[in-house]
């Protein structure tokens, strides 16, 4: 059986120099699509990206990544915005990773389009009239 997630990834320091996700293929049979990534030498990172593979390849991929200490995270969830709290602050559209929040420069309205969204969930805690859920 084939499985196929939107997964976030935070990489810590130490695994910034490892081909990672070369292993997850090679090694795993995983395919992968990256939707968005921030890799910097010695440090920190964060991918998202659609994982694909067999049930038990998936999972064994999966334990390797954590084994290696990268946090990993399912997008399962729906993002919404409630347009009633919304003030149009900005303050989602400086985190949104793939632009699905930004600011209409005529109307200074911020703009959510949904069909970029990756569900990240980034823009929840950036959101301060909680304006931003998760709809499950």
């Amino acid at each position: 059986m084939k499985v196929s997630k939107k997964v976030i990834l935070e990489f810590p320091k130490h695994t910034w120099d490892q081909p990672v996700i070369y292993t997850l293929h090679s090694k795993h049979h995983l395919t992968f699509n990256i939707l968005k990534a921030k890799i910097t030498p010695k440090s920190e990172g964060l991918m998202i990206l659609e994982l694909s593979g067999g049930r038990e390849d998936f999972e064994r991929g999966i334990d390797f990544l954590k084994e290696l200490g990268v946090r990993v995270r399912y997008l399962a969830a729906d993002i919404t915005r409630d347009e009633e709290k919304c003030t149009h602050c900005g303050a989602c559209t400086a985190i949104c990773p793939t632009q699905a929040l930004y600011i209409n420069r005529d109307s200074m309205e911020v703009i959510f389009d949904k069909e970029k969204c990756i569900g990240c969930e980034l823009c929840i805690p950036a959101c301060p009239f909680r304006a931003i859920e998760l709809k499950f």
